[in-house]
């Protein structure tokens, strides 16, 4: 058999012969073909065609099996690894001895700075170089300088030669500061935390039903501290001394009371119950009169138009109710001015609005329903029933009537006899519901009351050129807005000088001689010039009121009672009567006379809340100064406007030296509550603001004020005691104003 076979030295294939014998060997020897002379013979070279070393070449002769090639190769790769490990040892010992070298040269260089350092400043200290020491002293070196350009050399060698030295020195510093760093962004953290801890829960508590003092039981109940608070409107504090209130002066026998209270300025309704909410004086609330003039927001606040009189742009103060609603304290304000307004979002948890035709004995009804509603002592009443802490009522009878028919007529005693039995009913239900050692009870008024009278009326035509007014504010007061500003100094020399020759008006700036006592000045909302009629004197325009006509014919001015003059007038004394644990003085305590900016903060305490910043000063526990009694302690008559002389043959009225007191001990030693019966008597239904007795919007170059003639107080209520008793065209203008007034309010569905 021939095959084809290939030279070692040469490309092309020859032919191979195999002969009989040699295929016969290896068959006979297959035994031994994997051994490794047999396995090398067929094997072919493993040195590539590139190899042309001698040495290997001799190697790979000698090397005739696979065991001594492995031992070949494990030989070089150990020697190879040896010089690897001898060059990178070689490299370190050369690289340690750089350093070596590299400190040294610092160590010098350091050196040589020190020296020249110590060179320099003994230099200057011997008075040479003085410059060069400065510019040592300030971090830098001039252009020229040696040392300068030594030490930019140095450093420029430093940077090159060690920089991986300073990349060491550097990471070295930031492990040294690094936990430093460390506590002090955690301590930063921890403290942010706290901080955000603190406001979540100081947020979360004023959201939570607390209890201000602990619970006490009237054997039924647990009730938290509670206070009522009962305002009524136009109730003078001299009332008190007519025989008509049983109740109020049972309440004084067994409180704490000063002789009078007096009112804020302006002495009317809206500023000074929001004055008795909030503590503030109406310059610091915004409620500067029943109606006024914004210059900025370019609006009229008129009391009577929620339109113009609900928007809490108006009201900068913060009431009681929104305090004790803030701090957790349920509220229930029974229409209250101000009440219905959502001031700072917040509204009382129960609020009723203003009706003028609801009867006094339902308001001491209403009273009852929320205060006999479950309390929180009951955890599985729902927070919608828990019965309220803080009553506010709001009684606004009596001003009424003394608008109508004046406060020395037969009309308005028949009403403060009605609001002392409303009084009184409040008064009994506490008793009968053992609630009279926990219930704290304080009657205040906002404001006293003057007759009025034709005789005492100006015309304000005569008074200013109203062609050069754009705004006319209040009522009775006037304040005036002139339509150029650089017309003021001219109008109010004008009035200064008829008024000398008139006694029943004051004038004012508002920002030179406006009265420190009123605090009537720090508002843009007061006009800046001001007609200020004495107590019993009113400014009328001749579309109100003709008086060179109504002299004529004997012509009656409406309203027949009016109140907004000098607060601190007796006319204008309101009254505060306080009883309850809050007032824990001795029966009939006395307190010296204050101003109502103080019932704010009184308020609150007696429930335990927080009160606001705000302009009053007194706080719980009073401070009584002795008791009322028969010696003469207590408030006096006032004298009204227009009062008869002696020689007059009406009635006079008690001595004005007589005291709230002694008047008490001789009219009604043994005052007691009305019976129940008395309190079914029909109560007249009033509204709270009738065309007769409203002021003119402010736009308006007209307002009606007060005056009229006095009556003298009889302790049994007859037709006498009423200076117009005896008129019959003034019964017959009251009777039928009755019945316009009735007629209106049904139509037009106002208050």
């Amino acid at each position: 058999m021939v095959l084809p076979a290939q030279d070692p030295n040469s490309n092309t294939l020859q032919p191979l012969v195999t002969r009989p014998t040699t295929f016969l060997r290896r068959q006979s020897s297959h035994n031994s073909l994997l051994t490794p002379q047999d396995y090398d013979n067929d094997a072919s070279s493993i040195r590539s065609e590139q190899d042309s070393d001698s040495d290997d070449d001799e190697r790979q002769a000698r090397a005739r099996n696979s065991t001594e090639l492995r031992a070949h190769d494990r030989l070089v790769l150990m020697e190879e690894e040896e010089l690897d490990q001898l060059v990178t040892e070689t490299r370190r010992k050369q690289e340690r001895q750089r350093r070596g070298k590299m400190d040294e040269k610092r160590s010098r260089r350091r050196e040589r700075r020190r020296v020249k350092r110590e060179r320099l400043f003994g230099e200057a200290e011997a008075g040479e170089d003085g410059e060069l020491l400065h510019e040592m002293e300030a971090g830098s070196m001039k252009d020229g300088s040696d040392t300068g350009e030594s030490s930019d050399r140095d450093d420029e060698s430093d940077r090159r030669l060690l920089g991986a030295d300073e990349i060491d020195e550097k990471m070295g510093r930031g492990r040294r500061w690094g936990w430093k760093r460390w506590m002090f962004i955690l301590s930063i953290i921890g403290t942010a935390f706290a901080i955000l801890f603190l406001l979540a829960w100081k947020l979360s508590m004023r959201t939570k039903l607390v209890s201000h003092q602990s619970y006490i039981s009237n054997g039924t109940a647990l009730f938290a501290p509670t206070t009522i608070i009962i305002s009524l409107d136009g109730f003078r504090a001299d009332f008190l001394n007519r025989g008509l209130t049983p109740n109020l002066n049972k309440l004084i026998r067994a409180g704490v009371s000063p002789p009078y209270m007096t009112p804020s300025f302006p002495s009317v309704t809206f500023p000074n119950h929001f004055t008795l909410a909030t503590g503030l004086y109406p310059e610091s609330h915004g409620v500067v009169g029943n109606t006024f003039w914004d210059p900025e927001l370019k609006e009229e606040f008129y009391y009577t138009d929620p339109a113009r009189s609900l928007d809490p742009k108006w009201w900068n103060g913060e009431p009681f109710w929104v305090t004790a609603e803030k701090q957790g304290l349920r509220t229930a304000v029974h229409m209250w001015p101000g009440s219905d307004v959502s001031i700072e979002g917040v509204e009382p948890t129960f609020m009723d609005k203003y009706s003028g035709r609801l009867e006094l004995p339902r308001k001491a009804e209403r009273v009852f329903e929320l205060l006999d509603r479950p309390g929180r002592e009951d955890p599985a009443v729902p927070v919608a029933e828990l019965r309220p802490q803080l009553f506010a009522v709001y009684v606004p009878n009596v001003d009424s009537m003394g608008h109508k028919f004046g406060p020395n007529s037969t009309e308005i005693r028949d009403t403060i006899q009605k609001a002392d039995d409303m009084v009184g009913l409040i008064l009994q239900g506490l008793e009968q519901r053992n609630l009279t050692h926990i219930v704290n009870v304080i009657v205040v008024s906002d404001h006293g009351m003057a007759t009025t009278d034709t005789s005492r009326l100006l015309q304000l035509e005569d008074l200013v050129d109203l062609n050069q007014i754009e705004h006319l504010d209040g009522w009775p007061l006037i304040g005036l807005r002139p339509k150029d500003d650089a017309e003021l100094g001219s109008i109010h020399g004008s009035l200064l000088e008829k008024a000398q020759n008139n006694p029943g008006i004051d004038v004012y700036l508002r920002d030179e001689d406006m009265p420190e006592r009123y605090h009537f000045s720090s508002n843009h909302r007061i006009a800046p010039l001001w007609i200020v009629p004495k107590a019993g004197w009113a400014l009328v325009t001749k579309k109100e009121m003709d008086l060179s006509v109504a002299g004529v014919g004997e012509e009656i001015y409406h309203p027949r009672g009016l109140h907004g003059y000098d607060h601190e007038h007796p006319l204008m004394r309101a009254i505060f009567i306080a009883k309850g644990p809050a007032f824990a003085h001795p029966p009939g305590s006395r307190l010296e006379a204050f101003q109502n900016i103080e019932v704010y903060n009184i308020l609150c305490d007696s429930v335990g809340l927080v009160p606001t910043p705000n302009n009053g000063t007194l706080r719980l526990p009073l401070s009584p100064v002795g008791l009322h009694d028969t010696d003469g302690d207590g408030i006096a008559t006032p004298a009204d406007p227009g009062q008869p002389t002696a020689n007059s043959s009406e009635p006079q009225p008690p001595s004005v030296s007589a005291s709230t007191s002694r008047v008490l001990s001789t009219l009604f030693p043994t005052t007691t509550s009305i019976d129940d019966t008395e309190l079914q008597s029909e109560t007249s239904a009033l509204p709270y603001s009738s065309p007769a007795t409203e002021p003119p919007s402010a736009t308006d170059v007209s307002t009606a004020t007060s005056t009229a003639s006095t009556t003298p107080v009889q302790p049994t209520p007859t037709d006498a005691g009423d200076p117009d008793a005896n008129n019959n065209s003034g019964n017959f203008w009251d009777w039928l104003t009755d019945k316009v007034n009735h007629i209106w309010d049904k139509i037009s569905g106002s208050s």
